[in-house]
This record gives C-alpha cells, sequence and structure tokens, in this order.
C-alpha cells in the first residue's frame, strides 16, 4: 500500500498542478439610475460558467483561471461584456436597449432550458404576430410538446345600476397569475391573455393598508378617484386587511407536504426548486409544528411520519431523496395527504396539505372532476389547501386554480426562488395561517351618483346576489395579513360614456318606469363582508359608506399602483375596456407610487412593464408590416 502511495503521489500531484484553478467574482448589477437588477444572465467565457443576479442585483459566479471575459445579459437592456482577468470584484450597470426587440436570439445548450428562458433546443427564435398587442398563445422553448392550459376568461362588462345595483363576489388572495405572467416576460414573450387574471396581478403587491382596530380579523377600505385610462369616469378601490399575527404567538401546525415526483417534474426549476422551497419553509416551523411528507408518481406513498418542526435535518434529508420519474397518480396522492392530515389532526390548529406539482394529472383512479368532489368533501373537515404551482411546458394553471377554490385554499405560482422566498417566508402566516374564511363582498350603488359600474377582474370569481347570505355556500379565504384589493370603473350618473349600456323598449310586456330613488342622495355605493372565523360556520357581517364627496383629486400613493397594475394588465389582456390606457403613462404613475420597496418587487413591475411595452409595440408593428401579405 506505501509502495502504491508512493507512485501515486506525484501523479496526484501533477492533476492538482494542472487542474484548472477557479476563484469567486462577485459583485451587483444596476440600472444607471442605480435601482438593482435581478434575474441578469451572467455567464463567464470560456469556461461557460454561469449565474442570475438575485433580488438585489447581486451575484457570485466560479472563474476559472482560463476564463477571460464575462457577459450580463437582461430582457430590455443592452448586453454587457468586460474582461474578467484578475478581477475578484465586478459590478456594472446596464443601459436599456433603445430600440423595440423585433428578435431575440437565446443561444444555448439544452442545459439551458432550465436557466434563463428555459430553451430547449440549441437556438429559439421568439417571433409572433398579435391580433393586438396580446399573443394568445403560451411561449414554448417546444410549441409541438407545449400542453399548457388556462381557464377561459370573459371579461367583466358594465351594468346599469337601475337594473343591477349588486355585485356580489368572493374575495381572491391567489397571486400565481403575476408570477406566472413575470415567467413569460423573462422568457421573451408576451403571455396568453387567459393566463392574466388582474385581481391576483393587483394582489400580488402589499399597500401597507391599517391592521382592523377592533376584534374583527377584517378590516373595509375604500376610496375613489377619476379613471387614469378614462377621466369621465371614476375608479372605486375597495380593499380589505386582515390582520397580522405575530408568527410566533401562530397556532401549531398539522402541514402534509403532497409532492409530485412523477416524470413531468424532472426540470430544474420543477422538483429541484420544489425541494428548495420547502426546506426554506421548514426552517419557519417550530418544535410543536409536524411535518409529514406524502409522495405520487406512479402510485403515492408516505416517505415521512409526522415529524416535530425542529427536526429540520431529519426533514430536509427526506426532501433530499425525492427522485422525478413515472406518471401522475394525482387522486391517489391527495387521498393519502387528507387522511395522514386527519390521523395528525391539531383541534384548534392549523391543518394543512400543502401540494406541490405542476398541475400535470394525468393517471390514476380520480377524474379531474372527482379530485374537486375530493376535496370539497374535506372543507368541512377544517383542513386547508395551499397548491403550489411550478414549472412550464405542462403547466395547469386552469387545474390548479380550480383545486385550491374548492379547498379552502390559495395558490402560487413559484417560477423562482426569491419567489418561493416571497410566498414561504416573507408571506408565511398568509399562506398558511387562516384568519377568515369565506369571506365574500357585496356592493350596492346608489343610482342617484352610479349610472353603471364594471368590476375589473375577478371574473372567476363572482357569486349570485342571494350567496351573500348563503352561509353553505363556500367563498375565499384570508389568511394572516392578506390584503385584498378590488378595483370598480364607475360611470356616474349624467355621464355620456361609450360603455353606456342601453336596452331596446319591451315589445311583449310593459315597459317598467323608472324607479324612485330612496336613501341618501350623498352616497355613491355600499360595501358589505361576510366572514367566519376559521373554526366557525356562521358568518359575520361587517358594511362601509363610500360617499360622493369621497372622491379624491390626488389619491393615495397604494390606489396610483394598484391602477397602475391594473392597467398594465388590461394592455396585455388587450381588453375591450383598456380604453386610452398606455405603457408610458401607467409607469410613469407606477414609478412616482413605488413607495418604500424593501424587497424591490414594486422596481421589478416598473422593469417588468417596460419590457412588455417594447414587445408589444414590436409584435403590432411586425402585424402592421405583414398584414398586406395576410390579407392576399
Amino acid at each position: 500500500m506505501k509502495t502504491l502511495f508512493a507512485f501515486l503521489s506525484p501523479l496526484i500531484a501533477l492533476v492538482i498542478f494542472f487542474s484548472p484553478q477557479s476563484k469567486k467574482l462577485t459583485g451587483t448589477v444596476t440600472e444607471v439610475s442605480g435601482a438593482p437588477l435581478p434575474n441578469v444572465r451572467i455567464v463567464v467565457y470560456p469556461s461557460g460558467n454561469k449565474t442570475v443576479s438575485d433580488k438585489d442585483g447581486r451575484y457570485s459566479i466560479p472563474v476559472q483561471d482560463k476564463d477571460s471575459s464575462i457577459s450580463f445579459t437582461a430582457l430590455g437592456f443592452r448586453t454587457v461584456s468586460l474582461p474578467v482577468k484578475n478581477k475578484t470584484t465586478l459590478s456594472i450597470k446596464m443601459e436599456a436597449a433603445g430600440t423595440a426587440l423585433s428578435e431575440i436570439v437565446i443561444q444555448g445548450s439544452r442545459e439551458e432550458k432550465q436557466g434563463y428562458v428555459g430553451a430547449a433546443s440549441a437556438a429559439i427564435r421568439l417571433r409572433g404576430t398579435t391580433s393586438g398587442l396580446s399573443v394568445n398563445r403560451p411561449y414554448a422553448p417546444n410549441p409541438v410538446q407545449n400542453t399548457e392550459s388556462y381557464a377561459s376568461v370573459a371579461e367583466n362588462g358594465f351594468k346599469r345600476t337601475d337594473k343591477d345595483p349588486l355585485s356580489t363576489f368572493s374575495v381572491d388572495v391567489d397571486a400565481a397569475s403575476y408570477s406566472n405572467v413575470r415567467r413569460f416576460l423573462n422568457g421573451g414573450a408576451l403571455p396568453p391573455a387567459d393566463a392574466v387574471r388582474i385581481e391576483e396581478m393587483i394582489n400580488y403587491f402589499d399597500y401597507n393598508y391599517p391592521d382592523p382596530g377592533n376584534a374583527d380579523p377584517v378590516n373595509i377600505l375604500t376610496e375613489a378617484s377619476a379613471a387614469p385610462w378614462n377621466k369621465q369616469h371614476h375608479l372605486v378601490k375597495i380593499a380589505l386587511q386582515a390582520k397580522r399575527i405575530d408568527t410566533r404567538m401562530l397556532p401549531a401546525s398539522n402541514l402534509v407536504f403532497l409532492i409530485d415526483v412523477s416524470g413531468s417534474m424532472a426540470d430544474q426549476n420543477k422538483l429541484p426548486l420544489l425541494i428548495s422551497s420547502f426546506k426554506m419553509l421548514t426552517e419557519q416551523l417550530r418544535s410543536k409544528d409536524k411535518v409529514s411528507i406524502v409522495v405520487y408518481a406512479g402510485n403515492s406513498g408516505l416517505v415521512l411520519p409526522a415529524t416535530a418542526g425542529d427536526k429540520k435535518a431529519e426533514i430536509a434529508a427526506a426532501l433530499n431523496r425525492l427522485q422525478a420519474g413515472g406518471s401522475t397518480a394525482g387522486g391517489a396522492g391527495l387521498d393519502l395527504a387528507y387522511r395522514t392530515a386527519s390521523e395528525n389532526f391539531i383541534k384548534g390548529g392549523n391543518n394543512r396539505v400543502i401540494l406541490a406539482t405542476d398541475g400535470d394529472f394525468n393517471v390514476g383512479p380520480r377524474s379531474d372532476e372527482a379530485m374537486k368532489k375530493l376535496i370539497e368533501s374535506k372543507r368541512g373537515s377544517g383542513i386547508f389547501l395551499t397548491v403550489l404551482g411550478y414549472g412550464m411546458g405542462n403547466y395547469k394553471d386552469s387545474k390548479m386554480e380550480t383545486l385550491a377554490d374548492r379547498g379552502n385554499g390559495n395558490y402560487a405560482y413559484i417560477d423562482n426562488i426569491q419567489e418561493a422566498k416571497k410566498v414561504l417566508v416573507n408571506e408565511f402566516g398568509g399562506t398558511l395561517f387562516t384568519v377568515a374564511k369565506d369571506v365574500k363582498l357585496q356592493i350596492e350603488f346608489n343610482p342617484a351618483a352610479v349610472q353603471a359600474y364594471r368590476l375589473v377582474g375577478y371574473e372567476n370569481r363572482l357569486l349570485a346576489d342571494e350567496d351573500f347570505n348563503n352561509d353553505k355556500k363556500d367563498a375565499g379565504d384570508m389568511g394572516s395579513g392578506h390584503t385584498v384589493t378590488a378595483l370598480y370603473e364607475v360611470i356616474p350618473t349624467g355621464v355620456k360614456s361609450d360603455f353606456s349600456v342601453n336596452i331596446d323598449p319591451l315589445k311583449y310586456q310593459q315597459n317598467e318606469k323608472p324607479k324612485a330613488i330612496f336613501g341618501n342622495p350623498t352616497e355613491m355605493l355600499t360595501v358589505k363582508i361576510r366572514y367566519k372565523h376559521p373554526q366557525s360556520a356562521k358568518s359575520m357581517l361587517l358594511s362601509k359608506i363610500l360617499l360622493r364627496s369621497d372622491l379624491k383629486a390626488k389619491p393615495s400613493e397604494a390606489f396610483q399602483f394598484a391602477s397602475a397594475v391594473a392597467e398594465f394588465g388590461m394592455l396585455l389582456k388587450n381588453s375591450e375596456f383598456k380604453q386610452q390606457s398606455d405603457f408610458g403613462r401607467l409607469i410613469e404613475r407606477a414609478k412616482l407610487n413605488r413607495g418604500v420597496d424593501a424587497e424591490g418587487y414594486r422596481a421589478e413591475f416598473i422593469r417588468m412593464a417596460g419590457s412588455a411595452s417594447i414587445m408589444a409595440k414590436d409584435l403590432l408593428t411586425s402585424r402592421q408590416k405583414h398584414m398586406p401579405d395576410e390579407e392576399n
């Protein structure tokens, strides 16, 4: 043995001596203005080592002795290439691209399908034509294999107040649409119209609303001003703020991680990102909490029985052992997860199944409808559901949103580790701890002040007016610190508008005479909400009046920023109600009302809107250029 070691030692020394040495290069990437730039793709050559900048624009990348240059690439910005020899720190500023992007070419190997845009081929050319300013198909590395699905959405139109004075809907605290839209834009494509749910984009942001000042878990806030896209109309903001609870005071949790390990989850932005996400969540748990892990692919199984939350190494080890393979028996997995949650039920605690998947349930004894019914049957058990979506290509947004809605739960889309931190760390209480369930709103408009109104978004949350007082009717839930913001576009009484709702006189029955208007003519509307405490089956009622005199010439920062997000959503959808909506004006309004932005979410929105503006203009130009050929 000694002789062998003596023989090998010189060889080992030579290998070490001639092996490429690496060092860490660190720095920050910012805009010219100094604002940090996240998600910048950074590559050193010729080794090909790569990374992306974090939310603060910081990066760290290994550099070998042979490496001579480094490149920084971000959508909407000029690529920067610099020498890297003998550098250990390098910070740069990136300039916005000054010309429209008529074509984006992203080079890369098959491995890069997990990287900057999910490229599955050596070179991807992102092109498209559009019937307006939106692309009605999702971006996909390989269009043949793309099977993403989104529920079709018909936008809310204007309603006459004298015919339909009540507007009733369920709250929606989900924000999955925003991060999914971001994924499309970061990949160099506009999202399909049905992927854009405006209420979820608005509710992605925290507006620093005040907590309830009494025993109620939720309070109501109202505000009104001129609509930015039509100064003849009013825009009314109705917001709910759920009580914030110190995480140290939260009740004990019984969590079941239900993890999809089927073959479709093998991509880097699916199961590996999922595992990292759940490790972050585990770090928030306490000894009184417990975690079980159920997995499903061709079959389902319990890979970690109920384990105390402070046994973090044991939980992490179970997560690390997960591998993707097989088909997707989602129904069996749901059965086992709910059964496991029931067996470990904590009375008065937070009992929750956390389903993490790309939503591609394709094999198993239960149909989609049967799985919905299973989840609905568990609503009364005190077990809540959180759905976390991952990945692209076969992403089933429509299915996951439905499951979360049916299961007294919420739904988030996680496209990167920063989003995982937002959902599972920064918003830990809101994601996992319900303070008010079955929360419904009903707004009554006063015809003396309002001729017609339109609810912006919430199309799949609408309720019949009689559902408001029906405690058996399910609605959305609000977690600790959650906010809900709803916007109504209002046509004031007496204002002539292209959207005024006209109905021909009736032929077969007597036309109704205008109804007499009763009540206080100074009131614009009344907001009512119903909610239940998490352990109760009986709802409570709150209400608030918005006066005509409450109309503001200079609305709040929260109002301005929320309206910018709504306007952005209407442009992405190419909404028939976008009117004078404009990328430039909404971006400027968002910049002026960015406010405190510790995590950089609002700055990211502004950059994202700028990139979308460039792509939308380019696609519209392309359409106009090719229109004569299309007509021929």
